[in-house]
C-alpha cells in the first residue's frame, strides 16, 4: 500500500488507478473500521459460497474472471482496514 501525503487518511490498494482514489480515514474510531472491515469480509464470504453452490459448468471464462476479480478487490479493502486496525493497535 502507497503512503499518501496526509498522515490522516491513506489510501486503498488500487490496481485500475495511478493516484488514489479511494481513502481510509486513520483516525476513525476502531469500531467504524471493524465494522467496515466486518461488512465487507462477510459479504465476500456470502458471495463465494453462492457461487460455490452454483454450476459453473454454463459460465464463460469471464464471468469466472469477474467473479474472482470482485472476491479480490473486496479482500484487499478488508485487507487494506486491517492494516489500519492494526497499526493503530501497536500505537496504543
Amino acid at each position: 500500500m502507497t503512503t499518501h501525503s496526509s498522515s490522516r487518511f491513506t489510501p486503498l490498494t488500487q490496481t485500475a488507478t495511478t493516484h488514489p482514489v479511494l481513502l481510509i480515514d486513520t483516525q476513525a474510531p476502531l469500531p467504524e473500521l471493524h465494522a467496515c472491515a466486518s461488512e465487507r469480509l462477510h459479504a465476500t464470504l456470502d458471495y463465494l459460497t453462492l457461487v460455490a453452490c452454483s454450476s459453473l459448468r454454463d459460465s464463460a471464462t469471464s464471468d469466472i474472471n469477474t467473479i474472482t476479480n470482485v472476491a479480490r478487490i473486496l479482500v484487499q479493502d478488508v485487507a487494506d482496514v486491517f492494516g489500519v486496525i492494526e497499526r493503530r493497535g501497536l500505537e496504543a
